[in-house]
């Protein structure tokens, strides 16, 4: 008998793959039999961390739209007719049980597609705001898995099923005094954790700066998630907080 596969799709941001990631592990642990393939963006950081979850992963020839450069959007036309005829590829080939998709670029392609041809599609959104590729997906996919009330706002509310998000299973350990020993930080001391998402974001640092006296005249010590692009500009700034990137 065949084996049942779930084409799992999303990527760019940690925000995407990690819960496509924690998805994978948990139907695993439901239906060990379960086959999983994860596609993504051929060049963006789930072409990493998914196999390093033990995963197989295919990439697509695609790119997100950028609002502020015409220049770098001179390829998207050509990329999103590559990435259907590659994704219309994949599922013919594998011939999923279900698809589905946790945001971002990669995943429009897939189920899209997926949607055209027949195949049970679904859509997990983690934020508040939809990103563009679930908001315009949303009325061809089965169901729609979300974290917050509300969200027939964005999406049709026959299909909305509220489940919250797919959370690490290590995160749901005695965490906190593991991590401050890891930073080497006091146990008993009052911790403020800022962190602005995988890689960072550049508002929230921001933001965080201009207050960053007033919060260390207090007798608190921070772990500050600056994101890689942002970690030297802001690593050196105070000694009394842990800046990670």
């Amino acid at each position: 008998m065949k084996k049942k596969k779930i084409i799992i799709s999303g990527g760019g941001t940690g925000g995407h793959v990690f819960p496509a990631i924690e998805i994978a592990k948990s139907i695993k642990i439901i239906r060990p039999s379960v086959e999983i393939l994860f596609v993504g963006a051929s060049n963006k950081m789930e072409m990493h961390q998914v196999p390093k979850q033990g995963f197989p992963i295919l990439g697509l020839w695609i790119q997100g739209f950028y609002r502020h450069s015409i220049l770098k959007n001179i390829l998207l036309p050509i990329k999103l007719l590559v990435s259907l005829a590659q994704s219309i590829a994949i599922l013919m080939y594998h011939q999923p049980f279900a698809v589905i998709g946790t945001g971002g670029f990669a995943s429009g392609p897939v189920l899209f597609t997926a949607s055209l041809l027949g195949f049970k599609t679904y859509i997990q959104e983690q934020n508040f705001f939809p990103g563009l590729t679930s908001k315009l997906l949303s009325k061809k996919v089965n169901k729609i898995f979300v974290s917050y009330d509300g969200m027939q706002r964005f999406f049709p509310k026959d299909k909305i099923i509220k489940l919250g998000n797919p959370v690490r299973q290590s995160l749901k350990t005695k965490f906190s005094t593991k991590s401050k020993l890891f930073f080497g930080l006091q146990r008993h001391k009052f911790t403020l954790l800022v962190i602005g998402g995988s890689l960072g974001a550049e508002p929230i640092n921001k933001a965080f700066k201009k207050h960053l006296k007033i919060l260390t005249q207090n007798d608190i010590q921070i772990i500050w998630q600056t994101g890689k692009n942002d970690y030297k500009k802001y690593s050196q700034l105070n000694s009394d907080f842990c800046s990670v990137n």
